[in-house]
């Protein structure tokens, strides 16, 4: 029975979620066609459109899921322990002397094929 009505609802969250991407299109048409009228009301109409649409889509399963998911990856933030910024500081040094010192090595092995390069086919002698 679940499964049935989860079907029914289906066809009322695809029509949702069309009117929803319809608004969102029409919005972006509205602001390039409109280019004459002021940019700041054009701006304030495809925000409060796009309100709208986005209003109108977390009303569907897949909109609803969307929120959920976006509250969990809040919560997981949260829940994260942010390096300080003396471990930030010497993190970034280590990836910058890591980065010169293999730039250098990398230099100095392109210097040795260029010269192992020439002394095989006598150029630049």
């Amino acid at each position: 029975m679940n499964a049935r009505a989860e079907t029914q609802g289906g066809g009322a969250d695809t029509a949702k979620l069309a009117v929803a991407a319809l608004l969102l299109v029409g919005a972006i048409f509205g602001f390039y066609h409109f280019a004459g009228h002021s940019l700041l009301l054009r701006v304030v109409v495809l925000l409060v459109v796009s309100g709208g649409a986005a209003a109108i889509a977390l009303q569907t399963a897949v909109g609803r899921r969307l929120w959920q998911f976006a509250l969990d990856s809040r919560m997981e933030v949260r829940k994260v322990v942010w390096p300080t910024r003396q471990e930030t500081m010497q993190t970034t040094l280590v990836v910058v002397v890591m980065v010169l010192v293999l730039g250098i090595l990398m230099w100095l092995f392109d210097m040795t094929l260029v010269a192992i390069l020439r002394a095989l086919t006598g150029k630049g002698a």
